[in-house]
C-alpha cells in the first residue's frame, strides 16, 4: 500500500476567542499520489481542520501526522515539502509584482535564480497570467489573485499541496487551466493534493477519494461515484 502522507483522527482546537472546534468520525487519511476533494457547508470545519495539516494551528487533543510528525511542532522539518492556498490569499500575496510574489518561496529555499526564472515563466504561461507579470498582486480581482497564490504554492514542486476553495472567483476557463496542471502535477510528479471545495464537477472529474464534513463530524469516506449513488445532503455548487 501507498505510503501515508497525512493521518488525522479526533482533534480539538480551542481559538483565541475561547471557541473550541473538534473534529472527529471518521479518520481522515491521505496516501501519497492521491487527490481528495474534503467538501461539506461553511462551518463544518474544513479549514480549521487544513490548518491543523499544515501546522498553522496547534491542537488541544487527537492525533495528527504529517510526513510522520506533528506538524505543529516540526513545521520546520515539512514546510519545503507543502505547497498552501489560503481561502483568503490575501494573508499570501507579499511580493511587490505577480513575478516576485510567485517566486518568493523558491529563491527562499535556495533555488538558482536562473531556474525560478523559468519555473515562474512556464507556471505564468499555463495559468495564462503572464500579462500579469508586473502588476501589483493586491490590486488584482479576486480570481487573479487566487491564480497568483496557486502559481507561488507550486513553484518548488511541493510533495504535498493544501488547497483551500482555490476556485472561488475563478471563471471556468481559468478553473480548467488550474485542474491542468494539478493534474499533470500529479501524474507527472506523483504530487498529492488535498482541494477543499464545494464544487460538484471538482468532485466528480478530479478526486480519487472524497470526504464529506458536517458540524466538525467526518461522516463520509469513499470515491466521488460512491458519494453521489449515497446522495448524501450536502451543500455543493455544480460548477
Amino acid at each position: 500500500m501507498k505510503g501515508e502522507i497525512v493521518r488525522v483522527k479526533c482533534i480539538r482546537h480551542k481559538y483565541a476567542d475561547k471557541t473550541e472546534v473538534e473534529i472527529c468520525g471518521l479518520s481522515f487519511v491521505v496516501y501519497k499520489g492521491e487527490k481528495v476533494a474534503l467538501i461539506g457547508p461553511n462551518g463544518s470545519g474544513k479549514t480549521t481542520l487544513l490548518n491543523h495539516i499544515i501546522g498553522f494551528l496547534k491542537t488541544e487533543e487527537g492525533e495528527i501526522k504529517v510526513f510522520d510528525v506533528d506538524p505543529y511542532k516540526n513545521v520546520n522539518k515539512i514546510v519545503r515539502k507543502l505547497g498552501v492556498v489560503f481561502q483568503n490569499v490575501d494573508y499570501q500575496l507579499i511580493g511587490p509584482t505577480v513575478y516576485d510574489d510567485i517566486a518568493f518561496t523558491a529563491l527562499n529555499f535556495g533555488m538558482e535564480k536562473s531556474e525560478v526564472i523559468k519555473r515562474v515563466d512556464k507556471i505564468m504561461k499555463e495559468l495564462g497570467i503572464e500579462h500579469l507579470k508586473n502588476k501589483v498582486p493586491h490590486y488584482l480581482s479576486g480570481g487573479e489573485k487566487k491564480k497568483v497564490a496557486i502559481a507561488g504554492a507550486i513553484i518548488h514542486g511541493p510533495e504535498l499541496l493544501v488547497l483551500d476553495e482555490p476556485f472561488a472567483e475563478v471563471d471556468e476557463i481559468s478553473r480548467k487551466r488550474i485542474m491542468k496542471l494539478l493534474d499533470r502535477m500529479n501524474r507527472d510528479k506523483n504530487t498529492t493534493i488535498i482541494i477543499a471545495t464545494n464544487q460538484l464537477d471538482i468532485v466528480r472529474n478530479f478526486a480519487d477519494t472524497v470526504y464529506v464534513m458536517e458540524k466538525g463530524r467526518i461522516k463520509f469516506r469513499g470515491k466521488p461515484k460512491d458519494l453521489l449513488k449515497k446522495k448524501l445532503k450536502v451543500e455543493v455548487c455544480r460548477h
